[in-house]
């Protein structure tokens, strides 16, 4: 993932996402795709959001990429084209493709731990 001087500037301020002072955090709301400000959502009322990660932009034109990366900060899957953290990763296990998001947290960990070779 390559990273802007804003993004490295910002990894540079906060090691992780939750020293992000709360007065500066946005919110991803899933119910209604709005990034706001504050919990609960003002359109639709959802409470439970989730913490943005400030280097995402939230606009992948990517359909597919063959790999991907991992956000330096909140280590969430990113595509590795332009670091959008809105991507849905699929791996194939046994034989099936299968979204990754309902794994557990170690079979997550395992497929980040992988190798992956080129052969030339």
């Amino acid at each position: 993932m390559q990273l802007s001087n804003e993004q490295k500037a910002i990894l540079e301020n906060y090691p992780s996402i939750e020293d992000i002072p709360s007065n500066e955090r946005k919110y991803k709301c899933f119910t209604c795709h709005l990034i706001v400000d504050e919990s609960p959502c003002p359109k639709c009322g959802e409470v439970n959001l989730k913490v943005m990660c400030p280097l995402d932009h939230c606009h992948c034109h990517h359909e597919i990429s063959a790999g991907i990366d991992y956000c330096p900060l909140c280590n969430a899957a990113v595509c590795p084209d332009c670091g959008s953290h809105d991507v849905v990763q699929i791996s194939r296990v046994t034989g099936y493709l299968q979204d990754v998001s309902g794994w557990n947290a170690g079979k997550q960990q395992e497929l980040k731990d992988r190798v992956r070779y080129t052969i030339v």
